[in-house]
């Protein structure tokens, strides 16, 4: 059975781990307030779930969800997510995260920053443009006409692969946004990111076809 790491158990996190869980994968979760705090979560989600350290947790998942912003002094578990694929979910939210010069530039994104913060792991962008909440309620069977698409952003085809198939399995399809220097295609304030709340798999593509690079001109 699969384990899926997840660090951050807020909204984002803990509803992957209820779609996760749901989909037969044993979830280990922290916080950055200790696994005691998680208890409640922990019980709603049963036996398939358990609380760790972000350390142990990384530890514990074949692959890992990072559902927590990205700092410039650098947060994360590195010896734990070493050798593994990462899904970072986070958006740059300058208002919340304070500014960097390096992407408000156009020169890297957030998530080539995340890549260089975790060399030896593989990064992938993973469910940004979609509201947490509707991981659950727009989920359709493989095949349905009008199933909501998600994009996914990663210099490593095995970690675009990866999240292809988890997509599919939460019921979701997938648009290849690769590679990570694509990534900012689907941020916040472009067409993929406004349109949030439904996109078949062509209007995905449209919107992120039609996306303007910020920072440049």
């Amino acid at each position: 059975m699969t384990t899926i790491g997840i660090l951050g158990a807020g909204e984002v996190g803990s509803q992957i781990a209820r779609a996760a869980v749901g989909c037969g994968y044993t979830v280990v979760i922290a916080n950055s307030r200790g696994p005691e705090t998680l208890a409640d979560l922990v019980a709603e989600l049963g036996p398939s779930a358990r609380a760790d350290t972000a350390a142990g947790a990384a530890a514990a998942g074949d692959f890992v969800v990072v559902a927590v912003p990205l700092r410039l002094d650098n947060n994360m578990p590195v010896r734990e997510l070493a050798g593994k694929i990462v899904l970072d979910t986070n958006n740059y939210m300058p208002w919340r995260d304070g500014h960097f010069p390096v992407v408000d530039s156009g020169e890297m994104t957030v998530h080539e920053l995340r890549q260089e913060q975790l060399p030896h792991s593989k990064v992938a962008k993973a469910f940004t443009h979609i509201q947490a909440p509707r991981l659950l309620t727009s989920a359709k069977p493989a095949g349905s006409p009008d199933r909501h698409a998600l994009s996914v952003s990663s210099d490593f085809p095995d970690a675009v692969a990866l999240v292809t198939r988890l997509y599919d399995e939460f019921g979701f399809d997938t648009v290849d946004n690769s590679p990570l220097s694509e990534s900012w295609r689907s941020g916040p304030g472009q067409p993929a990111w406004l349109a949030h709340e439904h996109q078949t798999r062509e209007q995905l593509a449209s919107n992120l076809a039609g996306a303007q690079r910020p920072g440049r001109t």
